[in-house]
Order: structure tokens, then C-alpha cells, then sequence
């Protein structure tokens, strides 16, 4: 069922686990996700960046797809729709497209502009039902052209955000979209700690979840976050999965090319992803 993520992310936050947020790219991403959520009796959020939106020809086209795929899988467990990074002018539009939650990525802003429109999206929201996800300090790497340092957030920008009464807050702790680097020096506790004593029982959310390792996941979840983004590594383990099904030369034996057949490998290892991924945030069976 769609929802907004507000009850999924209270409930994480107060048992001490995390729900993935899973980016769609098509319909087989979306299928893919949905059908392993149910499986493991998880909430799940499914992430559109403004890119991906266009790329899957608008918002709306990707909420009626969702809400239908819902429907036709009999996807039982809580689902939010929730647009990835949104300009402000992006966020206007998933609401209006029947997206469940959003997120305004104010961090390009000075924190007076950033708190300004935050607000001015709090109100509509409530109005709405919808969950909001703000930004404070900057994700590093790109994301649909969008290339961050990764500063680390100031605890107390944090506090202004949140105080807004916002549902979620993403604060930068030198995460980093993609691919970490070989020297990159690891998630600033110091920084999560000093913003989750400052924003009391929000729930935080961890960008760039690929490749950070499981011991840093579980010690980010025990300081307070409750939502860890996944993309890039649902994208690597399909690419991987489809590129060995050709190299196979199992596209040229009877209809190997139909692309359901071809594709098939890459949506099985998304959804061998995302088990593994839900398994390590612990919201297996917190449907």
C-alpha cells in the first residue's frame, strides 16, 4: 500500500533499525523492489531523482505505474513513493503527480533560504499528508549532474531544519554518492552524533549507502539513522548480472534476445541486493 514514509520511519527509529530507500530507474527496478519487499515483509521507499522522472517520461507517468504495480502484485506492506533529492520547483510537481513523500535538497542554499522554503514546504505537506525529507551539509559525488564536496553538516543548521517539523533529516557526514574512493576516510560519527543529540527523535538519513561497510551501517543506525539510500549498487549488481548472460552467449540460444529473458538476470540480482540490504538495516519482517 502507498504511503507516506512519516509512520515506517517512527517505527525504525524507535526499534533501532533502518528502511532502505531503493532507486527506481523502470519498470524492472520497480518490480523488482516491490516484489522483494513483500517478500521479506519490509517497508520500503522507493526513491525518483528528478532525472530518473523524466527518463520514465514524468512523475506522474512513475506514481500511476507505482500505484498499479501496488495493485496488479497485491503489494501488501508500507510503500512510499518519495522523489530523490528534489528542487524545489521538482517538489511542486511530485505533489501534484500523487508521489507520497519528498524531499526538497536545500543544501545548495544559504541555511536562511534553505529554512525558508523548507518551511514554506512543511505547511504544504501537512496539508497533504505527505513525509518531508530535508538537507543540511552537502552528499559528496554527483547525483543528475549536482556534484557535492561532501561537507559535513553544522549540528546546529541541523537544529533549525528539523525544528521546522520536517519528517526526516539528511545531514552530510562525509557520505558520498557512487563509488567511495579507495582513500576515502569513512563517515564522520563524530558529525551524526553531534546532530542526533541535537534533533532528539528525527529520524536521520544516510545517503550514498552503497559500498559504505556493515560495521560503519550498523554504528550509523545505533546513532540515530533511520532511512539508508541504495542505488548505485542495485545498478553495478544488474549491469554485472545481464553483461555475464551475454558474454554467456545466452541471448543467441532459442529467444535469449526477448528482453524478458535478458533482462531477467539483472532483476534477479536487484532483488538479491535488496534482501541483502534489508537484512543488514533489520527491517525484515517490521511490515
Amino acid at each position: 500500500m502507498l504511503v507516506s514514509a512519516s509512520e515506517m520511519l517512527q517505527k525504525a527509529k524507535a526499534g533501532h533499525y533502518a528502511v532502505g530507500q531503493f532507486n527506481i530507474n523502470n519498470l524492472e527496478w520497480t518490480k523488482a523492489i516491490l516484489l522483494t519487499a513483500q517478500e521479506m515483509q519490509s517497508p520500503v521507499i522507493l526513491g525518483v531523482s528528478e532525472g530518473a522522472g523524466k527518463y520514465m517520461c514524468g512523475f506522474k507517468t512513475v506514481a500511476d505505474m507505482v500505484k498499479n504495480m501496488i495493485d496488479s502484485l497485491k503489494i501488501t506492506v508500507p510503500v512510499a513513493l518519495h522523489l530523490d533529492h528534489g528542487t524545489y520547483e521538482g517538489c511542486y510537481a511530485c505533489i501534484d503527480a500523487g508521489f507520497s513523500s519528498i524531499m526538497f535538497d536545500g543544501s545548495p542554499y544559504p541555511i536562511a533560504e534553505n529554512v525558508e522554503k523548507t518551511k514554506e514546504l512543511v505547511k504544504v505537506c501537512r496539508e497533504k499528508g505527505l513525509s518531508l525529507e530535508a538537507e543540511v551539509g552537502a552528499i559528496g559525488g554527483e547525483e543528475d549532474g549536482v556534484v557535492g564536496m561532501g561537507e559535513c553538516a553544522d549540528p546546529n543548521e541541523c537544529k533549525q531544519i528539523a525544528d521546522l517539523g520536517v519528517t526526516m533529516l539528511a545531514a552530510g557526514i562525509g557520505n558520498i554518492h557512487g563509488k567511495y574512493p579507495a582513500n576515502w576516510p569513512g563517515l564522520s560519527f563524530e558529525t551524526l552524533a553531534a546532530v542526533s543529540e541535537k534533533v532528539g527523535k528525527m529520524p536521520l538519513v544516510l545517503h550514498g549507502g552503497t559500498g559504505i561497510p556493515e560495521d560503519m551501517i550498523k554504528k550509523a543506525i545505533s546513532l540515530g539513522v533511520s532511512k539508508i539510500n541504495v542505488n548505485t549498487e542495485c545498478q553495478l549488481s544488474f549491469a554485472a548480472a545481464v553483461r555475464a548472460y551475454i558474454e554467456e552467449g545466452k541471448d543467441l540460444v532459442g529467444k535469449g534476445f526477448d528482453p524478458r529473458k535478458l533482462l531477467a538476470p539483472g532483476v534477479e540480482a536487484i532483488r538479491a541486493t535488496v534482501r541483502e540490504k534489508m537484512e543488514l538495516f533489520g527491517s525484515v519482517g517490521k511490515a
